[in-house]
């Protein structure tokens, strides 16, 4: 009975730093997913000069579907997917892979990279509410809090003199940016459903699968402008494919499966300080110092996220 007891101790005293040291790799994989994701903004901008937008996302997705398809044969050999999972297997895909991207390519083409960025701050509140609608989650007063800071000081870091050019030219762009927020918020969602059930990598593999099947009928309308494209261009599609698409997908997963989904997406607020960074060191663009100030808000806005993830941890095992 004594030794009963003290194995519970033991186990008890030993589960807060399990729950911390998850934390705190889930927090690193997502910082790895933002800066894939910035930089992935640059080496699109120089992809679509060559290659069409949905052509482009055709082969990137194609080439990260062969890469995860076999990491997933060695990893995993005995995963199958249950037939009754089929329907929101492949609604991920098709709002996380197909939707998102024939959107988000085409807009980041027609609108300006100011407007492109800036937009990417409203999934934070599109996920939030629809979470709250779908899975009717809790909205604390530091959950909301840190989704306002968090798209602060995105606007901050992308603007910079607190101007956005909304003209006519940019709004068909600005409107499939908005679209491809909203495709991600859902692919959030869906995949919020699955999480438990199926690891990260045979979620991103089935995914990019299908989301992938869906772009070559989508692609074929652009084949009067297929050409041949540049090596630049292909270093591009590999830097896409492997770390955007593979190890971006992965890691983003793993973490959506140990951190709050407010938390996951106030993260993808720091896309856009990435991709100015980004910008000035790999196009020569310039970057203030408001943008660099703009970054720190944001992160401070992750942190009031961990600092009520981590509250929310300890009152669960006082409670044990």
């Amino acid at each position: 009975m004594k030794c009963d007891l003290s194995n519970e101790v033991t186990v008890r005293r030993r589960l807060p730093s399990v729950l911390y040291s998850e934390q705190f790799y889930a927090n690193l994989a997502m910082l790895a997913v933002i800066i894939f994701w910035g930089i992935s903004y640059v080496s699109i901008k120089i992809t679509v000069v060559e290659i069409p937008p949905i052509t482009m996302a055709l082969i990137r997705f194609a080439l990260a579907s062969i890469i995860l398809g076999i990491i997933l044969r060695r990893v995993e050999p005995q995963a199958r997917l249950d037939k009754s999972d089929l329907p929101k297997m492949f609604l991920g895909g098709v709002f996380g892979i197909t939707i998102y991207f024939l959107f988000e390519n085409y807009g980041v083409k027609l609108s300006s990279a100011t407007n492109a960025s800036l937009i990417v701050s409203v999934v934070p509140i599109i996920t939030i509410m629809l979470d709250i609608l779908f899975f009717h989650s809790k909205l604390s007063i530091m959950k909301i809090a840190g989704v306002f800071i968090a798209i602060g000081g995105s606007y901050l870091a992308v603007t910079a003199n607190g101007k956005v050019d909304l003209n006519s030219g940019h709004f068909l762009g600005n409107i499939l940016m908005l679209c491809a927020m909203l495709s991600w918020a859902f692919f959030t969602l869906v995949n919020k459903s699955l999480q438990k059930k199926y690891s990260g990598l045979f979620l991103t593999t089935y995914q990019t699968f299908f989301g992938t099947l869906c772009f070559i009928p989508l692609s074929l309308f652009e084949y009067k402008e297929w050409r041949p494209f540049s090596l630049t261009v292909l270093g591009n599609l590999l830097f896409l494919a492997v770390f955007c698409s593979v190890a971006g997908y992965v890691l983003y997963t793993y973490a959506l499966k140990r951190l709050d989904v407010a938390l996951t997406t106030i993260y993808l607020n720091l896309i856009p300080v990435v991709g100015v960074l980004s910008g000035y060191l790999i196009l020569r663009e310039s970057v203030l110092p408001i943008q660099l100030v703009g970054g720190g808000i944001t992160l401070l806005a992750i942190v009031i996220i961990n600092f009520e993830l981590v509250a929310y941890q300890l009152r669960k095992q006082k409670q044990l």
